[in-house]
């Protein structure tokens, strides 16, 4: 993939993870940690947080391997040659 279209996508999972935080008060990194580390098993119970807690932690692990993938490529790449002259739209 490339940069510009992970940017692109990193950008539109953003969006879609900004609805999970203001619904439920916390960033996505923090909520990811809490899940991860089983301290949101109460939650469990619920099917409206069970669903959205599986979305979001999709989302949110979608939105790190782009990162990752991104942060690859600019370590290999010179910026300046990576820059889009042409707008994506």
């Amino acid at each position: 993939m490339e940069m510009y279209e992970l940017v692109i996508e990193m950008k539109l999972l953003e969006r879609r993870l900004m609805l999970y935080e203001e619904k439920y008060g916390v960033l996505s990194d923090d909520f990811y940690n809490a899940l991860m580390t089983g301290k949101l098993e109460r939650y469990d119970e619920y099917d409206e947080t069970r669903n959205d807690f599986s979305r979001w932690k999709g989302l949110y692990e979608t939105w790190k391997r782009r990162k990752q993938e991104y942060d690859a490529q600019i370590k290999e790449k010179d910026i300046s040659g990576s820059l889009r002259i042409n707008p994506a739209y």
